[in-house]
């Protein structure tokens, strides 16, 4: 055993003296295309379900504060469908591998998707949405998991924002696709003047349309998938240390070629072997040992009040401004620019995420957060105002997302990786569920005595606070780890 372990140390210190990504970067797309689908699901309905409620929950208005409040069950269930995959389903990935887990996810959310697109009532709605919410679960913590284990020491939150530039995509095709198949042709700004969703087929099943869009997606991330190899941390944490080494001997011949030599190797720390591990056992990994203890009862409430934020915004935005008085198309149309502050925002980290400590990109990304909002609120009538302060929403909320996925991912030992990852994530998705809830009930009762400036503020002021109390958390009590080997910090 103690010769394996060297062994299994000096091929550790292989792969954390490359300095690139050294896989096919056709990689980064298979990964993205989950990330994809993952933000189209969690986006679509944004715009969509404005039309689901009016066709089949039999809703009166297009600006019923009514939509809203049917709104939060259903991203509530999703949440806890969420929460299902992430903590019951991705620790697998601990015991049969990251690879397997990614296919069965995948297939996972497609199902839930496909579901989604035939349901006639408000309980199928739900149970739809509940499916799809435990792929998408368990698919973001296993993804995160296998690109911190395969990207290099000082690109972890680079690769990891890498990947979630797909997401941005995904995002940006479920509010665009949602207003054209799901809303009336009016003027732009205040609508898409070739939008398809007021007449004929898709005036009553756009939104069904947009559902199984969502499943051909899901499809293609899964035949994609079976041409990704496993992680060699992975393996060499169960003992598969000749697995390993093939994989990372095609990681060295890449990298190689690139960049013509290799770094010496580090120092080699001894990774932690077991050939046989249960669920049980990740859990005592992470829940027993003091350190790993500790980082849980950080990660865990800053993704919680993070979340409350992230869900009531990604999901409820164009809902949220049709209640203060805009026009369901105009609030579609606005939530729709904020995809332009959710790509530069990837973009933001893939250059410079790892020039900071992840905790400080919370404290910079609530401060655009809540200009956004305000900018929202001040604007009124002018649209162009509106866009620039959806863009400017949708960069704050979404700027400190990817650097903290990757935070999560590298804050525990290999061996339970995803179960750590999973924890944090999952428990803190409960979060959004009572965010969206909360919100959208006390966003009903505001409204009911008139919409003024002053509480189109208060709203997004509220919406921003639970953000605010994440990056408390995260500031003051949070632990480095940028630019570290992940040997080092989670041994």
């Amino acid at each position: 055993m103690a010769e394996k372990s060297v062994k299994a140390g000096e091929i550790v210190a292989r792969i954390d003296r490359l300095p690139i990504w050294s896989l096919s970067y056709i990689f980064i797309g298979i990964l993205g295309m989950g990330f994809l689908f993952t933000f189209f699901d969690i986006f679509d309905i944004n715009v969509s379900f404005i039309q689901t409620s009016l066709t089949i929950f039999h809703v009166s208005s297009p600006s019923s504060p009514e939509i809203g409040v049917l709104l939060g069950p259903a991203v509530l269930l999703n949440l806890v469908g969420y929460i299902v995959g992430s903590l019951l389903l991705s620790p697998l990935s601990d015991r049969i591998g990251r690879r397997n887990m990614l296919m069965i996810t995948m297939a996972i959310t497609g199902l839930g998707s496909l579901y989604n697109a035939f349901v006639n009532d408000y309980p199928n709605f739900l149970l739809a949405r509940t499916i799809t919410g435990v792929g998408v679960g368990a698919d973001l913590a296993v993804v995160n998991t296998y690109i911190g284990e395969v990207a290099p020491t000082s690109g972890r939150a680079k690769y990891t924002s890498f990947v979630f530039l797909f997401s941005t995509l995904g995002a940006g095709l479920g509010l665009w696709l949602g207003l054209l198949l799901t809303t009336p042709p009016s003027p732009f700004p205040l609508g898409l003047p070739f939008a398809l969703g007021g007449s004929g087929f898709l005036a009553l099943n756009g939104w069904r349309v947009m559902y199984g869009i969502g499943a051909l997606l899901a499809l293609i991330g899964l035949l994609l998938r079976f041409n990704l190899p496993e992680s060699p941390r992975w393996l060499i944490s169960r003992g598969r240390i000749a697995d390993a080494e093939t994989v990372v001997k095609q990681m060295e011949e890449r990298a190689s070629r690139k960049l013509g030599s290799l770094p010496p190797l580090p120092a080699v720390i001894p990774p932690y072997v077991v050939e046989r591990l249960s669920y049980l056992d990740s859990l005592k990994a992470v829940i027993l040992d003091r350190r790993y203890a500790k980082r849980l009862a950080v990660l865990i409430p800053m993704w919680f009040f993070g979340y409350m934020t992230v869900y009531v915004l990604a999901a409820g935005l164009t809902t949220i401004l049709a209640s203060l008085g805009y026009p369901p198309p105009e609030a579609g149309i606005i939530a729709s620019f904020g995809d332009i502050g959710f790509i530069l925002c990837a973009l933001t980290i893939m250059f410079v995420g790892d020039k900071l400590e992840r905790s400080r990109w919370t404290a910079i990304s609530v401060i655009f957060t809540v200009v956004g909002g305000i900018v929202i609120a001040l604007a009124k009538t002018d649209l162009p105002l509106s866009f620039l302060g959806s863009s400017i929403l949708f960069y704050g909320f979404n700027l400190w997302v990817p650097v903290s996925y990757a935070w999560s991912a590298e804050s525990f030992p290999t061996r339970a990786r995803a179960t750590g990852f999973a924890l944090t994530d999952g428990l803190g998705h409960i979060g959004g569920g009572v965010g969206t809830v909360a919100v959208a009930s006390f966003v009903a009762s505001l409204v009911s005595s008139g919409v003024t400036t002053g509480l189109a503020i208060e709203v997004f002021l509220l919406i921003a606070s639970f953000q605010i109390i994440s990056t408390v958390i995260a500031v003051t009590l949070g632990h480095k780890t940028a630019n570290k080997r992940l040997d080092e910090i989670s041994p």
